[in-house]
């Protein structure tokens, strides 16, 4: 007969199509269940942390339900930051986890769902007549409010016969949030003649716009308002015309870009939080812009809105297209009027920095010249994040991902190419990470390389240093000795797990990433350039913030 934790493997694998963990005492008969009982396939990862990023990314990539599994204790500890960020992201993922017996708790437990809350993650505990029902709840849960569920397994009840496999019910998930009541209806009123009456009309959206399915929609909105477009940076490329694209806002965007954002007249912006770095720490705007929002919170999220509409982005910006066409009011004509290309550009810097170190802005302008254009970009967290985000474009938000920015973390970025390599098996994924954080979640760097294979690669961006802590307390005279990291060959250190390591400290070393890219996936091994880089090149988005810190 089923047990339990076949119950639960068997209705979680009606939703899902991949898990991603480390197995323990805890998950042994649930995993054994999704081997022996079903065709979700199992990616092995070498840290717990790992298993919840893996699932992130490829909820990231994918746009489908994210499953993690790890034991209980340790193993559950160990996904903490991972789950942290993922409740941060608004990223639905079940979590199968053991837990301590029903009996109580042996000297090692710990209470897994006080911890599992104290970062804002639900738990439902599966018992032996309710297992399959319960798993649909914690399915139910996690797409409903987007926010990863743990469903946790006793371990005295983990092996039970829970007699065959009841029908559960699906999942019930809400519609999209349509505008409602005259408030709403004001609002859009309020927004159409605006953008109807706007000499410069501005549109922004961001990672929520896409998850919305708000693309196309958007597209013939800005045509019909003749509207100049921007992205957050989880929402780069949501717009379709990329000709009147000026790419991402806040801290990444270029400074040319940004001075035409002041420019508008009129801003509306969809399924974005406007948090401080997207609004440059209050500057995005010039003080007379109107500024409207369309989102799913209960208010607007900034106090430069002066209309809100809670809705989806999707719906609100087919009615508000639909309203200005059927307006009859022509398309404002700004963005034909500008030249967008050169305020574009960033500053591609000097080759070598002072200090004789690569400068990383010539070394991010040259690996766009020469990376894939299927490429999927990956970030880790630290100082070095702004540069795929000016100098990488991507062609869709779902092709470029930020894990471990939401939560302000490092080290979670080796994780993230499994998940994004499974979601996208077509695309070349690439990584991007710091020798902090690559040396804190080196346990995955050997999951990346068995995973990805030839599809993926990584740019290490090694100043020897942890360089946001450098720039905002080393440069304050804090002491700088802890900031430090002794130079570590990432080249060598990828060489043992398989993967193909270059250590790049001129220029010219990043031709081999031109022939790689040439060669057959199928055949060529994982790529690792170890860019050693200058700290003493401080991104724009970091000199925005420490002038605000200052």
């Amino acid at each position: 007969m089923p047990t339990v934790s076949a119950h639960v493997a068997l209705t979680l694998a009606r939703h899902i199509d991949h898990v991603f963990g480390v197995m323990g005492n805890g998950n042994a008969y649930f995993l054994d269940a999704l081997e022996r009982s079903t065709d979700v396939h199992f990616t092995a990862v070498r840290h717990e942390a790992g298993g919840v990023v893996a699932a992130d990314a490829f909820h990231r990539a994918s746009g489908r339900l994210a499953a993690a599994t790890a034991t209980y204790g340790a193993g559950f500890t160990n996904t903490l930051t991972a789950l942290a960020e993922a409740v941060q992201a608004h990223v639905p993922l079940v979590l199968v986890v053991g837990d301590e017996p029903t009996s109580g708790p042996r000297p090692w437990d710990v209470d897994q769902i006080a911890l599992a809350s104290a970062v804002g993650a639900r738990t439902y505990t599966v018992g032996r007549a309710d297992a399959a029902a319960t798993s649909v709840i914690a399915i139910e849960h996690a797409l409903t409010y987007r926010v990863p569920t743990v469903l946790a397994i006793p371990y005295d009840v983990a092996a039970r016969d829970a007699g065959p496999l009841p029908e559960a019910p699906e999942p019930r998930l809400p519609a999209a949030l349509a505008p409602a009541g005259p408030f709403a209806a004001g609002a859009m009123d309020a927004i159409v003649e605006a953008l109807a009456t706007a000499e410069r009309p501005f549109l922004l959206a961001g990672r929520g716009a896409w998850i919305s399915g708000a693309s196309a929609a958007l597209g013939d909105l800005a045509d019909a308002a003749g509207a100049v477009t921007a992205s957050t940076a989880l929402g780069r490329g949501v717009f379709p015309r990329s000709e009147f694209d000026l790419g991402v806002t806040g801290g990444f965007g270029a400074d040319g870009a940004m001075q035409l954002v002041r420019e508008a007249d009129v801003a509306v912006v969809f399924g974005a939080s406007l948090n401080q770095f997207t609004m440059r720490f209050g500057e995005l705007f010039a003080p007379g812009t109107r500024v409207f929002q369309i989102d799913v919170a209960p208010a607007a999220t900034h106090p430069h809105v002066g209309g809100y509409v809670r809705a989806d982005a999707a719906l609100v910006a087919r009615a508000l297209a639909d309203a200005l066409r059927d307006r009859g009011a022509p398309p404002s004509g700004w963005r034909e009027s500008v030249d967008l290309i050169p305020l574009r550009a960033y500053d591609s810097g000097e080759t070598v920095a002072p200090d004789g170190r690569l400068d990383p802005r010539t070394v991010a302008a040259r690996l766009a010249e020469l990376l894939p254009t299927d490429r999927v970009v990956v970030s880790d967290g630290g100082h070095f994040i702004g540069w795929a985000n000016m100098f990488w474009p991507v062609q869709s938000p779902d092709r470029m991902m930020m894990i471990g920015t939401a939560f302000q973390s490092i080290g979670l970025g080796w994780p993230s190419v499994p998940g994004a390599a499974l979601a996208k098996p077509e695309a070349t994924v690439v990584l991007t990470t710091g020798d902090g954080g690559g040396l804190m979640a080196l346990a995955d760097l050997e999951s990346a390389v068995r995973v990805a294979g030839g599809r993926g690669m990584a740019v290490v961006w090694n100043d020897a240093a942890y360089g946001a802590e450098v720039n905002l307390y080393g440069l304050k005279g804090l002491a700088q000795e802890p900031m430090l990291i002794p130079e570590v060959d990432f080249a060598a250190l990828a060489a043992g797990v398989g993967a193909e390591g270059v250590v790049v400290r001129r220029l010219e070393d990043l031709d081999r990433l031109a022939s790689w890219a040439a060669e057959d996936a199928a055949t060529r091994r994982f790529l690792v350039l170890d860019c050693r880089i200058s700290g003493a090149v401080v991104a724009p988005y970091q000199q925005e913030i420490i002038r605000v810190n200052s």
